[in-house]
């Protein structure tokens, strides 16, 4: 190319095959040519010159060129001239000034093959980023979307897809379990990312992501692709089970029929592109009750108790339920946790009425200590749904004296040594804290309670500092997965009923004080 006996023309038809082939436009093939030559000539001619190369986009042909600046003193010939050789140099024109450059046409020579090889490089890697900067703009747009391709080769467990005009890569995480794929395979995936890097693969493919089942069916239910079925959410296990909530907004249709076909067809199609993952398709319903229940399928329900503000549920079963509520390590109730948006807690009714009536025995004790009262009346004040001394304090007489039992004087003694207790055990708890040493930083936190800060004290949690590396999870509990198992994680406050955004808060207004600097 670089050589002086290459004919003129060929070079341009080298530059049209090579566009059309790659896509790319043939300007920057022509400009990535210069380059290369530009390249060439610096090592033919000197480093120290100024140099351009150019292409003629009409004849082939190649000038090169020196280019010198017009100035009145020489100090670098290799980029300077006098106005008078300027003149000499380009006889043409008169109106050469300083300050003007001109250009010296230098001869065409066989650059050798070190140079040839240089320029080769050059081009190349300016076509391989052309080529991914198209591969970029061509699949940006396609991002959320099912693309199919043939399977080119496995990199590390990784598969590589030909898409045609580009390369996507499935990582292992991506695939689905047990899911044998073998080169030249046809194969379908979900584009989750499309990323501009050139040193990395660009696009990003999964086959366990939940989207590409919600996709999938999207393909093969017309009324989702019509918008007349909405998937509200999906949660999967691949290879294994999947979840998928739908509704529809016309009422006369029924949104899991239409997902199921006749005679299953249409699920059936989803299931076998997913080898062989069981699907359950479940109607959605703003009844969260009835929706869990569904979620929790075979399983059979007797309760459920909501915690929307930290998004917990508890369901109460029978015995005979419980495994298939869990399902096979857990598979069950984890699906349906992610389907619904919600921590689910599986309790028997067994356990169910053993913690009522330990927490009946304990608020019963907790009356019975603090209000100095025997246990019937204690008993009494539970069984009407008062939870803590703190909220006999607040009540107005009328509030007790309407139960069957107890007088005015009754539930205005009741209310008077309420808040005795609770001042008592204000004075208890700051001698206990100054005892433990609690920090008064930590003491003067917005939010924090002196019950909250025995609690922290006793788990070694004196300083504002300490207490603000912690996560809401440390504060409040929460659930993390062991082996396929849900194991719970006690929170240092869980007993204080706090919501993760009142845990959040909490942290962040420590580590505003500690780290304002």
């Amino acid at each position: 190319m670089l050589n002086r006996g290459l004919d003129k023309q060929e070079l341009l038809r080298v530059v049209d095959s090579v566009a059309n082939e790659k896509s790319i436009d043939k300007e920057l093939i022509i400009n990535s040519m210069e380059t290369a030559i530009q390249r060439a000539a610096y090592s033919k001619f000197g480093s120290e010159n100024e140099i351009e190369a150019q292409i003629d986009r009409k004849s082939g042909s190649i000038k090169i060129q020196k280019v010198l600046t017009i100035v009145e003193k020489v100090e670098d010939p290799a980029k300077e001239i006098t106005l008078k050789g300027a003149n000499l140099i380009d006889k043409k024109n008169e109106n050469l000034k300083v300050g003007d450059k001109i250009y010296e046409e230098l001869p065409q020579v066989d650059f050798g093959r070190i140079a040839a090889q240089s320029a080769k490089q050059v081009i190349s890697q300016r076509v391989r980023e052309a080529e991914k900067s198209r591969q970029y703009e061509d699949f940006k747009d396609k991002k959320g979307q099912i693309l199919s391709g043939v399977i080119k080769r496995q990199e590390y467990s990784n598969v590589i897809v030909d898409l045609g005009r580009a390369e996507g890569i499935i990582r292992k995480e991506e695939l689905i379990q047990r899911e044998i794929l073998k080169n030249g395979d046809r194969v379908k995936a979900y584009c989750f990312d499309v990323k501009e890097d050139a040193k990395a693969h660009q696009i990003f493919l999964s086959r366990a992501h939940p989207q590409f089942l919600a996709k999938l069916f999207f393909q093969e239910v017309p009324e989702i692709y019509e918008g007349i079925i909405e998937i509200k959410s999906v949660s999967r296990d691949p290879g294994s089970r999947a979840k998928i909530l739908v509704s529809s907004k016309d009422s006369s249709l029924d949104p899991v029929g239409a997902c199921v076909g006749m005679r299953g067809s249409r699920v059936q199609t989803v299931v076998n592109e997913l080898q062989g993952e069981k699907i359950d398709i479940i109607k959605w319903t703003e009844d969260l009750p009835t929706l869990v229940a569904e979620s929790l399928s075979p399983a059979e329900i007797q309760k459920v108790l909501i915690d929307e503000q930290n998004k917990r549920m508890e369901v109460i079963l029978t015995e005979e339920n419980l495994s298939k509520a869990i399902g096979r390590r857990g598979q069950n109730v984890r699906l349906a946790s992610k389907l619904i948006g919600y921590e689910i807690d599986i309790l028997t009714d067994k356990e169910d009425s053993e913690r009522r009536q330990i927490e009946f025995k304990e608020k019963t004790e907790n009356f019975v200590k603090n209000l100095e009262v025997d246990e019937t009346l204690g008993q009494l004040l539970v069984s009407e749904n008062f939870q803590s001394v703190e909220e006999i304090a607040q009540c107005k007489p009328d509030d007790i004296h309407k139960i069957e039992g107890i007088d005015e004087t009754t539930a205005k003694e009741l209310i008077s040594r309420a808040a005795e207790s609770i001042e008592k055990e204000k004075i208890e708890v700051s001698k206990k804290l100054k005892d433990l040493g609690v920090e008064d930083a930590l003491l003067n936190l917005d939010g924090m309670t002196q019950g909250m800060l025995v609690v922290l004290g006793e788990k070694n949690i004196k300083k504002l500092i300490d207490f603000a590396e912690l996560s809401s999870d440390e504060l409040i509990g929460g659930f993390d997965e062991i082996k396929g198992k849900r194991i719970r994680i006690n929170g240092y406050l869980e007993d204080f009923a706090l919501s993760k955004e009142e845990a959040d808060n909490l942290i962040m207004g420590a580590r505003k004080i500690v780290f304002k600097d």
